[in-house]
């Protein structure tokens, strides 16, 4: 039975995810093609041999940490349903923070311009492209395989106002100028005790290690973020809990403003935006 099939699910992932039931339901549901509703709705229906060996599969590796949005190849970001894989971060609900920043500070501007820096999925740049309609927003990163996702999504979302580019953080945009730059670069140091966790090992390495400290990327883009915004121009960075006040340094010290700290859900400071002076 479904019932049956999902509390032994939930008893193997308990051990190591803090959403087992949930991720049970979330795998079978999506095997099934029905919703989560439905699924519980049927809990007395039986699966068939395949449908048991095909759900174990999955059980087996999400215990092994692989995330939930990789078994699904999908995950929602914002209004957006994103393609996602192994050679992209899973977006998560804390980033969304960057898109709220943006979408506040370009509000008095027509047709913005927008960068998104290391864009992996295009969860932040897609998520902008689609809730205004008339910004240019570019997607840029150094990885194939990541533009090569965030390029499908474009195409799926039908976003002609958003385009993908290669590009090492700032590398080939010229004198290109934005209104808003925004970014989730890698954040954590080498030696970050979370990179031991079992679904971070199986999120592209690139994406989070910064270097020795973890400021690396962030210093890099602070660096050099005031030379590509437009006056009044914003930049927002994600960053690790602990990071805030270092980010603000970085901040204040390549030349910005108005800087400002954004807390996540849990009341932790994720996300810190500054503004190029008039």
């Amino acid at each position: 039975m479904i019932r049956a099939a999902l509390e032994a699910a939930t008893r193997r992932l308990a051990r190591t995810s803090s959403s087992a039931r949930l991720d049970a339901e979330l795998l079978l549901a999506d095997l099934l093609a029905i919703g989560r509703a439905q699924l519980l709705a049927r809990d007395t229906d039986t699966l068939t041999a395949e449908q048991h060996a095909a759900f174990a599969t999955r059980i087996a590796r999400r215990a092994n940490g692989e995330p939930v949005a990789y078994l699904l190849g999908r995950r929602d970001f914002w209004t957006l349903t994103l393609a996602v894989g192994p050679g992209v971060l899973v977006p998560r609900p804390e980033t969304e923070l960057l898109v709220e920043a943006a979408l506040e500070a370009m509000a008095g501007r027509t047709a913005p311009r927008v960068l998104d820096l290391g864009t992996g999925s295009g969860a932040i740049g897609l998520a902008i492209a689609c809730a205004r309609p008339d910004a240019h927003v570019d997607l840029l990163d150094a990885s194939p395989a990541a533009l090569a996702i965030a390029e499908a999504n474009r195409r799926t979302l039908g976003l002609g106002n958003a385009r993908t580019l290669p590009g090492d953080w700032f590398a080939g945009l010229g004198s290109a100028r934005y209104d808003a730059i925004l970014s989730n670069p890698p954040y954590l140091a080498d030696s970050d005790p979370h990179l031991a966790s079992l679904e971070l090992a199986h999120e592209p390495p690139v994406a989070l290690v910064a270097g020795p400290t973890g400021l690396e990327a962030l210093a890099a883009i602070a660096r050099r973020a005031l030379g590509h915004l437009e006056p009044g121009g914003l930049v927002a960075l994600e960053h690790g809990a602990t990071q805030g006040e270092a980010v603000r340094s970085l901040l204040a010290g390549a030349g910005f403003g108005a800087i400002r700290t954004r807390f996540d859900l849990a009341g932790l400071e994720r996300a810190t935006q500054g503004t190029r002076p008039d």
